[in-house]
């Protein structure tokens, strides 16, 4: 029934979402998000399949026969340090690789391409690139879209005006609070080019469906391009 209803889930989703319940990502930080969450699935529809596995051998290999009970068998020690054993060990190797790509997600370099001010407020978002003087803000009709360029590192520094935002990219695998009076600082290393949908994942007030942005993360030529034509607008 479970495992049903895990497939109609998958396959409804099918559309949109490329595999295992969730976005391959379309950063280098999403990718190592993806393919974490994919091992962790795997191990847990092993662990699954071993114990309905096991539940089905004892309910047919000591079904009733007649009015004999079985051989009763109070306990047995190689099994017990077993199932015992593995599942630590399962925990350990879990910890460790998700400390390995929490780090990698977290690691910023010391020497960004782009630098984007991001800056959540009641109900919107704002993009500075510094540098350059080009700001982006929403209109009442157009939600901001934050323009990245593909191959490269984008640092992103992160503050909120007002109350706590939850800056979300779906396609990313990727959150963060922006929080007033904190700067959460990560980069991105996009490796396509496409337009996502970002939102707002913190309730925020009122107006809170309508803090929506997208991403565009085009090729390195047409980024300056674009920036170029942005810091001409600004100056103008």
């Amino acid at each position: 029934m479970a495992i049903g209803l895990v497939l109609v889930a998958l396959s409804g989703s099918a559309c949109t979402i490329p595999a295992f319940g969730g976005y391959k990502g379309a950063t280098d930080q999403g990718h190592a998000a993806f393919h974490m969450w994919e091992w962790s699935l795997l191990t847990a529809i092993a662990v699954g399949a071993i114990v309905w596995i096991l539940i089905f051998w004892s309910v047919i290999r000591y079904r009733k026969r007649g009015d004999d009970l079985p051989k009763q068998v109070r306990y047995s020690t190689p099994i017990e340090i077993v199932y015992t054993v593995v599942p630590i060990l399962i925990v350990i190797g879990l910890f460790y690789f998700t400390v390995i790509v929490e780090d990698r997600i977290d690691a910023v370099s010391p020497t960004p391409a782009v630098t984007v001010k991001v800056t959540g407020f009641q109900w919107g978002w704002r993009f500075d690139y510094q540098g350059s003087g080009v700001s982006l803000l929403p209109s009442p009709t157009h939600p901001a879209t934050l323009v990245l360029p593909v191959g490269v590192t984008t640092r992103v520094n992160l503050v909120s005006n007002d109350v706590v935002h939850g800056f979300y990219i779906p396609a990313f695998n990727f959150s963060r609070y922006a929080q007033p009076g904190v700067t959460n600082t990560f980069d991105f290393n996009p490796t396509e080019s496409g337009t996502f949908i970002g939102r707002c994942a913190q309730y925020c007030g009122l107006y809170h469906s309508q803090m929506l942005f997208s991403v565009k993360t085009v090729s390195r030529g047409e980024f300056r391009t674009w920036l170029a034509g942005q810091s001409t607008g600004a100056a103008a």
